[in-house]
């Protein structure tokens, strides 16, 4: 549908970006560990968006493109940092040294489930039998993707890494409760925290830091895979939802497959071909999902970037706002309205079902 159409496009740019990073760190693997490799790759999505950003603001210093934060964002921004930046990665590691390596990578594929499942119970975000059906082909493609055979086993590392993921699902829900607001700011403050806190770690478990070479490469590929991923994720967040999003992220996985062969030679795993298709089928049910119907506006006034003329911004601009054009944001108040046509679960489309 017409509308789902950008945002839908901006979730499988950042599976792109995202999935990228994955040849890449492999590659620098040789020469860093995982934990300072997390922690510097986050640095650099910190550092790659406020440079951006300070880059946007001297180039239309005189105009507020994306709203920024304020006190009430602040609950939101703490919790998707705590769950996503601190408890999440202690979960992980803890499950990790506990769990077979074959078991861990099939149950990192949860963070999809978890998002969807957490968007639909606690956020009472709306999700048809459509979405879940593509849940759960990208789900089941991303096992397949990620099957290695090898030892298998449950217990409470196990437990630990789907916890993890769970965290991280809270993590996509709260970060889209502020997802009006300006993704550059967003994304640079959780890039600190998280990396600030994953590098507290190598110092803890006295992790040797690497050279500065592949120091500086990790921050590179931070800012551009990471950093340029999640504003591009949190942009999908505004016009797509949680469960919408985080299903068409689910596609990375496969990016960083492919790009893994084209560059690295690796060859896809045995299943690859068969789990290709399968994503495909899931994500085309995503991006052709209709949903309409009679849904009413109450008055309510929010700040976010908007452009005009657009079906819910047909406000004027008076006193110091003077005449805006192109993309711009101000507090702006919806009058009561009620009307029929497609939509998402959007900035505008939050409404119970």
């Amino acid at each position: 549908m017409k509308n789902n159409q950008a945002p839908s496009l901006l979730a499988i740019a950042a599976a792109i970006l995202f999935g990228a990073s994955a040849p890449v760190s492999k590659s620098l693997l040789g020469s860093i560990d995982p934990l300072p490799l997390a922690a510097f790759l986050y640095i650099g999505s910190g550092l790659g968006s406020w440079l951006l950003l300070t880059i946007r603001n001297r180039h239309k210093p005189n105009r507020i493109v994306e709203e920024r934060l304020s006190k009430p964002d602040i609950p939101w921004l703490i919790g998707a940092i705590f769950a996503g930046g601190v408890a999440a990665p202690i979960l992980l590691l803890l499950g990790l040294d506990r769990t077979p390596a074959s078991t861990a990578s099939l149950l990192l594929n949860f963070e999809t489930v978890a998002t969807a499942l957490l968007a639909y119970l606690l956020f009472r975000e709306a999700i048809g039998k459509r979405i879940f059906l593509a849940l759960g082909l990208i789900t089941f493609a991303s096992i397949l993707l990620t099957w290695n055979g090898g030892a298998w086993g449950f217990s409470l590392g196990s437990l630990a890494i789907v916890a993890a993921c769970f965290l991280w699902g809270l993590d996509n829900n709260l970060t889209r409760n502020i997802s009006g607001k300006d993704p550059m700011m967003i994304v640079g403050i959780k890039g600190f925290c998280a990396g600030t806190f994953s590098l507290l770690l190598v110092f803890i478990f006295k992790i040797p830091l690497p050279p500065i070479e592949p120091i500086l490469i990790a921050i590179l590929v931070g800012a551009v895979c990471y950093g340029l991923s999640i504003q591009l994720f949190i942009l999908a967040l505004r016009g797509l939802g949680s469960a919408r999003t985080g299903v068409l992220f689910g596609t990375a996985p496969f990016v960083g497959a492919i790009l893994s062969l084209v560059f690295l030679n690796e060859i896809p795993p045995s299943f690859f071909w068969l789990a290709l298709p399968i994503m495909g089928a899931g994500a085309w049910l995503m991006l052709t999902e209709k949903h309409g119907h009679e849904h009413t506006h109450t008055n309510y006034a929010h700040a976010h970037s908007h452009h005009h003329p657009e079906e819910h911004h047909l406000h004027d601009h008076s006193g110091d706002l003077g005449e805006l054009s192109g993309k711009h944001s101000h507090l702006h108040h919806h009058a009561n309205l009620s009307h029929s046509h497609a939509h998402s679960p959007d900035l505008h489309h939050r409404h119970n079902h």
